[in-house]
């Protein structure tokens, strides 16, 4: 029989981290310059009109510069690029963090990771608050597609590389 518990932070807490999910940086460009954070919470709405999610906690220093610039940039890593995750949720400054790939700019101007698996580059269409967070929806203006080939996703708090069969 299966174990049932009662709701708490703990044990959800517990139960996402054995929820596999794709390693992305977000990024933002406003009157202050580049932002950037690391986040799993992220998911494809629907492909017409192409929009995406983001959820963001309102407690970060970085909320309120994302709630102004109305822009954003999903980067989805692969695993060469697994070392840019911990830079870009560690105490580094957003000079920094920046001086870690190499970035270009699509349709908003918000930093697009050159060599990501795939960068989507949104305007900001909705943002609705949910407990501690945001989720921020995205109407994606661009795409940049980047090499086809291994995924890199955080599970059981540890980075796991995706194998593609060929």
């Amino acid at each position: 029989m299966t174990d049932i518990f009662p709701t708490d932070k703990t044990r959800f807490r517990e139960a996402m981290a054995r929820l596999g999910a794709a390693v992305n940086i977000i990024t933002t460009h406003g009157p202050d310059g580049d932002n950037g954070f690391t986040a799993s919470a992220v998911c494809s709405v629907t492909d017409d009109p192409a929009t995406i999610l983001v959820c963001m906690n309102r407690n970060s220093s970085q909320y309120e510069i994302f709630k102004a610039a109305g822009i954003f940039c999903v980067n989805i890593l692969t695993p060469d690029q697994e070392a840019l995750s911990p830079v870009f949720a560690g105490k580094l400054t957003m000079a920094e963090r920046f001086t870690h790939g190499e970035w270009l700019r699509l349709a908003t101007g918000a930093p697009v990771l050159e060599h990501a698996a795939a960068a989507l580059d949104c305007t900001v269409s909705q943002m609705v608050d949910v407990g501690t967070h945001s989720v921020i929806f995205g109407a994606v203006q661009a795409i940049h597609l980047g090499p086809s080939g291994d995924g890199l996703i955080y599970h059981g708090r540890a980075y796991h590389k995706i194998s593609v069969q060929g």
